[in-house]
């Protein structure tokens, strides 16, 4: 086979399907129209990220693959390699108490500031260091929590539960969905033992993160609003942990929804992570999560430009305002929207800038992103040799 990135998308699409599906039996697992499958596979139109999303999870895939930013079976570099196969080790062994250490594992406070540079490491993208950092907090983790009690006990599910989230979220990032998936569950066990209700509905979040990644869209609405019903706050006397999570799910929700289309339903849930955000009155993280008057705002973009409102997520663009202390990724995350609505708008100048500010930024992140492919094929139209240049600088393939 030829260089995956140097096959066009049709033909990515095709090896993929192989001779034992057709595109007709593509189409149906896809819940796409035949039309536009064959289309796809004459590289005649642009997909959406709703379409390729649905074609990676027909075909058991990743949208990266499809891209090419990726070879199939996620053929990664050696250090991601390396990480994934510690983050699948600490999460298995951890959940069946295998750990072969020799010395007395990590006391309760060790493993808090251990877990507190997880939270740090995750949100920088640095995955060979998180997944060091992951693997000592389960491993030991889990061998403290069997001889723990009482209050040390409980501290120490918060600490677990929160350090399988991370591994969680690091997981489907890097297209590792079972491993996700298992993470998540020993997670949630945790969580539920522990009794914080608002660690619960944040688990309910990553799933929720999950299925849409997954192309369960409609699955990945229900997750969030079930789990914002159950702590729904009443605003004029709810706490902040209680208005940090229920903002967090309506995001959750209203994202899903505009991948859906279905601007109506993503508007009423953005409102009531607005006004949920507003009672707050400020960022603030807990559980390693991020909410408030900035992510309200940023999630905004996203959703418009999902919902093909490119002129309106420019103009919420241009009034939201990035404070210090945003976590990089997603910073990162939000300039890709941005990217994606000024290639839309004919800004391709300015879209080329965005994205090799953010894959400087974030280069080890940002090769696991979906965006930065459609980005550069839909630049490419203006200037194949900026974009090819463009692919050069940041050290991964935006066109074949």
């Amino acid at each position: 086979m030829s260089n995956w990135a140097d096959l066009t998308t049709g033909k990515r699409i095709k090896h993929l399907r192989g001779s034992d599906l057709t595109q007709q039996g593509l189409a149906e697992a896809s819940g796409l129209s035949l039309a536009l499958v064959q289309k796809a596979e004459q590289d005649r139109g642009e997909l959406s990220i709703g379409s390729l999303l649905k074609l990676a999870h027909a075909l058991k895939s990743d949208v990266s693959v499809i891209l090419g930013q990726q070879a199939p079976r996620r053929a990664t570099n050696q250090d991601t390699r390396a990480a994934l196969r510690r983050l699948s080790d600490a999460v298995h062994d951890s959940a069946l108490g295998d750990w072969d250490g020799i010395e007395e594992p990590s006391s309760l406070a060790e493993l808090a500031a251990a877990h507190e540079r997880v939270c740090a490491t995750y949100w920088q993208g640095a995955y060979g260091e998180l997944s060091e950092l992951i693997a000592k907090v389960l491993l030991e983790g889990s061998v403290r929590y069997g001889q723990a009690t009482g209050e040390e006990r409980e501290r120490l599910g918060a600490v677990l539960a929160g350090t399988y989230q991370f591994a969680s979220s690091a997981a489907i990032l890097l297209g590792q969905r079972d491993l996700a998936l298992s993470a998540l569950i020993s997670a949630r066990r945790l969580a539920d033992e522990s009794g914080d209700l608002v660690q619960v509905a944040l688990l309910e979040s990553t799933l929720s993160w999950i299925y849409l990644r997954s192309a369960k869209v409609s699955r990945a609405i229900t997750v969030a609003e079930r789990a914002a019903l159950r702590i729904e706050p009443s605003f004029s006397k709810a706490s902040s942990p209680q208005l940090l999570g229920y903002g967090r799910l309506m995001v959750s929700a209203a994202v899903a929804a505009s991948r859906k289309g279905d601007s109506a339903v993503a508007d009423d849930y953005l409102s009531q992570a607005h006004a949920a955000a507003a009672r707050l009155g400020r960022d603030v993280t807990l559980h390693g999560t991020h909410f408030g008057p900035t992510a309200a705002s940023t999630e905004a973009v996203g959703i418009a430009v999902a919902l093909g409102n490119h002129g309106k997520a420019l103009t919420l663009a241009a009034r939201a305002e990035l404070p210090r202390s945003m976590p990089k990724l997603a910073r990162n995350r939000y300039k890709l929207d941005v990217a994606l609505a000024q290639c839309a708008v004919g800004l391709h100048d300015q879209a080329a800038d965005t994205l090799i500010e953010v894959a400087l930024d974030a280069p080890e992140w940002v090769r696991h992103q979906a965006l930065p492919g459609v980005i550069g094929k839909r630049l490419a139209k203006v200037s194949t040799a900026r974009v090819r240049n463009i692919g050069e600088l940041i050290g991964m393939p935006l066109i074949a």
